[in-house]
């Protein structure tokens, strides 16, 4: 492997060797008080994206993001391809937080709370120290020859990824399809489901592949969140960071010598011992600066925190800070840049209420049928056909539903007159003639609004082009 140092470290990466080929990064397992913070926060984020698809508010799953169908519920709302502008919103107001979090505390978000990370380091990579053991045990079992105990470890450790992918690939299709729908597959039987079997084999393949081989490359090649921080990170953002101030000093990094008299010589306090090299899961010295491949998992400070205290120096050479805190001793400030982020986030909440309490319970869509012109009934009345589309957003059947003109005097006729009912969270849709006595009509296109009632309550309106003669304007 390529050594990296402070004058190549920007040139190439920790996961690539000097023939161009991967090196296979072997952390040593991370033991601290950050550490185990991120486990509690892990634990706590697993239960929630395993349980997620499957809780219910108000009889909609809490998550749930069904692309085909293009249906969305999102903290048990529900959204409907009608409702596309208030997706829209979301995922603004969600890009915003994720720039205005950035810029403030770096990658925070990959080390703590992103998926990646947490089923990387606090499930796969676990299991992988409970089956290979540490640092130095899997580096020897990796040049070891093929014998009973290597094959014995290596399929333990695939099947239980295997196993482990095929439970993420059914949590990830429940996201997809709903959790009542896959269940529905998994009771029904493999075989009666082929093309979902296929997809969740696919999915269990895909996760299979990056946690079991490609691991850190997807934080260094394929996140592209890892390159906004050379646009997002300025001096004020809060990173993990090494204070070379205090490392370096005037005589730079030496080894520990017992006895010796550290703030004579001017040796800096890092001791050069690569403990935070060799824990860092993307194979980075944290040494060289703020890095892209830095996912600020804390790993390196507990690992430094450790030597210190081993050696009777001060904690805090690796720590969470920012190079103007580390340069200048400035505490963290709210600057003018965060206060612009900080509105535009407000301004998006502001217009995401708003138009949730705007929003309607029944979509409808009254439309003029394509090519048809009106047509002259008995009674001086003039009819025009339309087509009908009703979405029902709510969790409830709507009963008894039928139209009626408001802003004219007519009558609405299905081809079924009877009332009809729109199933929970479904459509209806139909044909619809429209009937308006040539008095009422102003001109040779008028606007009629329409109500649609289930019994006796408005629970929506809508309005639509009605066409008559030019004579009658």
């Amino acid at each position: 492997m390529a050594e990296q140092g402070q004058d190549n470290f920007r040139d190439t990466i920790g996961t690539l060797g000097e023939d161009g080929k991967r090196a296979w990064i072997f952390p040593k397992k991370p033991d601290g008080k950050w550490y185990e913070y991120r486990k509690y926060v892990s634990y706590v984020l697993l239960v929630f994206l395993f349980f997620a698809p499957f809780i219910k508010i108000g009889g909609n799953q809490f998550l749930m993001f069904n692309v085909l169908e293009r249906r969305f519920n999102i903290f048990g709302f529900p959204f409907w391809p009608q409702d596309l502008h208030l997706f829209v919103v979301i995922m603004l107001l969600g890009i915003v937080f994720v720039i205005l979090f950035t810029v403030a505390f770096g990658r925070l978000f990959c080390g703590w709370v992103c998926p990646q990370t947490i089923f990387m380091e606090m499930v796969f990579r676990r299991i992988e120290y409970w089956i290979d053991g540490d640092r130095g045990k899997q580096i020897r079992l990796k040049k070891m020859h093929w014998n009973a105990e290597k094959i014995k470890k290596r399929v333990l450790k695939w099947v239980i990824f295997f196993i482990i992918s095929f439970l993420i690939a059914n949590v990830f299709l429940a996201y997809l399809i709903g959790s009542d729908q896959l269940i529905r597959y998994i009771a029904g039987g493999p075989f009666k489901n082929v093309n979902t079997l296929i997809s969740l084999l696919i999915f269990t393949g895909v996760f299979y592949f990056v946690f079991a081989w490609f691991r850190e490359q997807v934080c260094i090649i394929a996140c592209p969140y890892g390159r906004l921080q050379g646009v997002l990170l300025d001096n004020k953002s809060i990173v993990v960071a090494y204070d070379h101030k205090l490392g370096e000093k005037e005589a730079g990094r030496a080894k520990f010598k017992k006895n010796e008299d550290r703030p004579t010589t001017g040796k800096g306090d890092c001791i050069d011992c690569f403990a935070c090299v060799h824990v860092c899961p993307t194979g980075i010295d944290i040494r060289n600066g703020t890095q892209l491949e830095c996912v600020n998992c804390t790993a390196c400070i507990d690992a430094c925190d450790h030597m210190m205290e081993a050696v009777g120096l001060p904690k805090g050479l690796i720590r969470y800070a920012s190079e103007d805190n580390i340069e200048k001793k400035e505490k963290f400030k709210f600057t003018p840049r965060l206060k612009g982020y900080v509105s535009v986030l407000c301004i998006l909440t502001a217009v995401l209420i708003g138009m949730l309490f705007l929003r309607n319970d029944i979509e409808a869509n009254i439309l003029r049928l394509p090519g048809q012109l009106y047509e002259h009934k008995d009674g001086n009345m003039i009819s025009n056909v339309y087509t009908f589309k009703l979405v029902n957003k709510t969790v409830d059947d709507i009963e008894n539903v039928h139209f009626e003109l408001l802003s004219h005097k007519g009558t609405i006729k299905r081809i079924s007159h009877d009332n009809f009912k729109v199933n929970r969270q479904g459509l209806a849709e139909g044909t619809l003639f429209i009937e308006v006595n040539v008095s009422a009509l102003s001109g040779d296109k008028d606007r009629l609004e329409i109500g649609i009632y289930s019994g006796d309550d408005l629970i929506e309106t809508t309005t639509t082009a009605f066409l008559g003669p030019r004579s009658y304007k």
